[in-house]
């Protein structure tokens, strides 16, 4: 009789071989990758904050740059995880099916799964602390309490490459992908404070926003980088830290059952 695919995890430190596998071939292509995670939320900062910010000179009693900036990090950080989650997992996972090859050594799938985790997590740390370094480059923050956002990157690339996991463990293509972009994504990032207030929405979206990670994620991220010390913090890292153990158990169970067949 097979073990229910839903057990619990047994957790390994044998994990981190496979996390240092995943570092020493992403460091072969370390500048060309950390040049696009940038490119994009840097974007983000200079043509809307400069564009936008000629028209609406600030919001919430900051300049609109500068509420924008703080939200990009979330952003950046929610994208970096998830991609690596979604297409580089799901390449060594199906195409390249490096999975497979790590099997027939003394390692388990609960510890490949971890290190998928913990490695997309990892790589979105990067990500998110070059924003950071534009941020105060660019003068937008130099509070004391910005140096809090580094875990905090931390624990957001956790939540959202746990959930890229899951979509992951179910994909039968890359193709598959673009409905999670589209569906979830998308409007998470549309909704959670990014580029505007929550407050500025209709009451019923402002209900649908509050329960999203990534809204979460910016109420924690935002206030430390204008130095302030948000609200509710225990709410707001228990969200994403629940977000990222039952995450990372639905993967588990998601591609030990994708690996039976």
């Amino acid at each position: 009789m097979n073990p229910s695919p839903w057990r619990l995890p047994e957790f390994s430190l044998r994990f981190l071989a496979i996390w240092r596998r995943n570092f020493l071939v992403w460091r072969k292509l370390a500048i060309p990758s950390l040049l696009g995670n940038l490119a994009d939320p840097l974007l983000y900062v200079v043509g809307l904050g400069f564009g936008i910010g000629v028209l609406v000179k600030e919001v919430n009693g900051v300049p609109y740059i500068t509420f924008l900036a703080t939200g990009i990090v979330c952003q950046s950080t929610m994208n970096s995880a998830t991609f690596e989650a979604l297409y580089s997992a799901f390449s060594r996972l199906s195409t390249q099916r490096t999975w497979e090859a790590i099997l027939n050594a003394p390692m388990s799938l609960d510890d490949i799964v971890l290190a998928e985790l913990v490695w997309a997590a990892s790589k979105s740390v990067l990500s998110g602390s070059a924003i950071l370094l534009v941020i105060w480059l660019f003068g937008l923050s130099n509070a004391w309490t910005a140096l809090w956002v580094l875990p905090i990157i931390f624990l957001i690339g956790l939540a959202f490459a746990a959930l890229g996991l899951c979509v992951t463990a179910l994909a039968p293509s890359y193709d598959f992908f673009m409905y999670y972009f589209t569906l979830f994504i998308t409007p998470m990032m549309l909704l959670s404070g990014v580029f505007f207030p929550v407050e500025q929405l209709p009451a019923a979206v402002q209900a649908v926003a509050t329960v999203l990670p990534l809204n979460h994620a910016v109420e924690l991220v935002r206030p430390l980088l204008l130095g302030r010390t948000p609200e509710h913090v225990v709410l707001h890292c228990g969200v994403l830290l629940g977000v990222a153990l039952v995450g990372y158990h639905v993967a588990l169970a998601l591609c030990r059952k994708r690996m039976i067949k």
